[in-house]
């Protein structure tokens, strides 16, 4: 990526597909998307690289894609990071105030206080994400300095990850021929191309279900509350429909995107789908309704391990805007009613906005993502730190980098 021709480059480094997309900043500071390739990945699990070759692979065939149809070339990447290994914790700090006055030092001093939480050597953080600051006994502030006060408190929300994890996409990214910018989480990616600053403001949750895993975030008040990983996704519910109509994971992946019904009742009982067989077994069919009944449950175990995880944390009362479906697996019929019943509030599907270019190309939430992190490098800045991958610092830049921009915008 160069900021001298304003070319970024999002990278999604997903369990079942692998999506490079290009977008290029314009004179009216939108953001045009110019160029978009896709992969299918074979070498992550849940999120995680398993086979490095296999996954470094993938990379170079989707940025290829992406290149070809831009006419441009890219170096550096923005990519997002997921899986299990994912945490985020609330934090608290508070400074003295010199000067009695809030310059941008204090701000980098209190987000410094606010990260002092122990966390194990095998783990570093990767995200530091402002809720609120506090100037004495004034809370609700976003914008701190120049305020005057003795005492600054700050809360923030800060996301950790693997140290293996994070250095394993940076290294298939380098031996494809990329250099990493930054590592973004996935689900705040996707927030910034799928969801609104009123849904932000009134509280949503956001529910990106992908192939190995199925990411959330919470955001109250215009500002990030709760994320977590669920390692629970798409490919299961893929696995299930192999399994119960005996067909290859193949055709049953084609199966559910094509046929696939997430509430059994929408379902016209007397349709019927062809189902290959296994092993050169005659291809079969079956009413579409036998299909259902296997993704009805499936979908219905996703959705509830997520009302739990927002139970757990007394968050599903606060968003009262409800709930945006975003990723590759909610591509099927009648998963919106589906959620609308398990959550008892409205529900969503999450479709990029805010670009222009080739829209009709990443009009879908499958490319959700992609076009988030195309849009938090156009908002927040990227830089051209090429020596990163040989410092072996990744993963601390992505805090040092985070912390300035927080210093500067507040």
């Amino acid at each position: 990526m160069s900021r001298s021709d304003n070319i970024i480059c999002g990278l999604d480094v997903g369990t079942t597909k692998i999506c490079a997309i290009i977008g290029e900043l314009n004179a009216d500071g939108v953001v045009d998307i110019i160029g978009v390739g896709t992969s299918p990945s074979r070498g992550l699990r849940r999120g995680v690289v398993v086979n490095i070759d296999l996954t470094v692979s993938s990379i170079k065939k989707a940025v290829d894609d992406a290149e070809l149809m831009a006419g441009r070339r890219v170096e550096t990447v923005l990519a997002g990071i997921s899986g299990g290994h994912i945490k985020g914790i609330n934090s608290h700090g508070v400074i003295a105030i010199k000067n009695r006055e809030v310059t941008t030092q204090e701000v980098s001093r209190v987000i410094d206080a606010a990260r002092a939480v122990a966390i194990p050597l095998d783990r570093e953080v990767i995200h530091i994400l402002p809720q609120e600051f506090m100037v004495d006994d004034q809370g609700g502030i976003r914008e701190p300095v120049g305020m005057a006060g003795v005492r600054l408190e700050a809360k923030v929300h800060i996301i950790t990850g693997a140290v293996s994890a994070a250095q394993n996409i940076v290294r298939c990214a380098h031996r494809s021929g990329l250099i990493v910018d930054d590592l973004i989480l996935q689900q705040m990616a996707a927030s910034e191309a799928v969801l609104s600053a009123d849904e932000r403001e009134l509280g949503v949750a956001l529910i990106d279900i992908g192939g190995g895993t199925t990411d959330i975030a919470v955001f109250i008040e215009g500002a990030i509350q709760h994320t977590a990983v669920i390692p629970v996704g798409g490919d299961q519910l893929t696995n299930d429909i192999a399994v119960g109509l005996r067909t290859p994971t193949g055709e049953a992946e084609k199966i559910k995107k094509r046929y696939g019904c997430a509430l059994a009742t929408l379902v016209n009982r007397d349709e019927t789908i062809h189902v290959p067989g296994v092993g050169g077994r005659q291809p079969r069919v079956l009413a579409r309704s036998v299909l259902a009944e296997i993704t009805e449950p499936r979908l219905e175990e996703i959705i509830g391990l997520v009302r739990r995880e927002l139970e757990k944390y007394n968050l599903l009362s606060a968003v009262a805007s409800g709930i945006v479906l975003t990723g590759g697996s909610v591509a099927i019929q009648g998963i919106s009613e589906l959620a609308e019943q398990l959550f008892d509030m409205p529900v969503r599907l999450g479709y990029p906005t805010g670009v222009s270019g080739l829209v009709d190309v990443v009009n879908s939430p499958v490319y959700a993502t992609g076009v988030g992190l195309v849009l938090w490098g156009a908002r927040h800045g990227c830089a051209d730190l090429s020596s990163a991958y040989e410092s072996g610092k990744v993963i601390n830049r992505v805090f040092e980098k985070m912390r300035k921009w927080f210093t500067e915008a507040f």
